[in-house]
């Protein structure tokens, strides 16, 4: 099974992954949506930040939901093949504003989540979370896997996510 990486940004190319600001409301970093005949299930996620100085710490949900946030979408480049960079599949998630994307401008209405992990993270940290073979976060086709973040005071964050199809 075919394993593939997204970050919060477009590809880097000539110039590096930019970090987002996570602002002082909720707000997802990251969404990858599952399309009606896949699932896919979560190898690895991380986040970080770049705060200078130790504060409140980051709230940091990894959540399955049935409702899309609107984000900027990811195109197929920016949802890489991870284990064989060589290899000619794509992803079958969904790509768009309503899909697979990042950087949230609105979160939508949602009524019922699935938590994945939970974290509070110091603004001058990072976490990063592997499940074990067999036990990993699984989400079910037409979902949305979701970074999420809430912090008392903004900073910039990268976060990813590593999945199997």
């Amino acid at each position: 099974m075919p394993l593939f990486w997204a970050a919060n940004g477009a590809m880097a190319t000539t110039a590096e992954l930019q970090p987002v600001t996570t602002g002082t409301a909720i707000k997802t970093m990251l969404q990858i949506a599952t399309p009606a005949t896949k699932t896919l299930r979560v190898v690895e996620w991380g986040i970080s930040f770049d705060g200078s100085a130790a504060a409140t710490p980051i709230r940091c949900e990894l959540i399955d939901t049935n409702v899309a946030a609107t984000v900027t979408a990811h195109i197929a480049a920016g949802v890489q093949p991870y284990d064989d960079p060589a290899s000619a599949l794509a992803s079958a998630m969904t790509l768009g504003t309503a899909a697979t994307g990042y950087t949230a401008t609105a979160e939508g209405s949602i009524t019922a989540t699935r938590t994945g992990d939970v974290q509070l993270v110091a603004p001058t940290q990072q976490y990063v979370k592997f499940w074990p073979l067999g036990r990993e976060f699984r989400v079910a086709a037409s979902r949305f896997l979701r970074v999420r973040v809430k912090a008392a005071a903004a900073v910039n964050a990268y976060t990813y996510v590593v999945w199997e199809e």
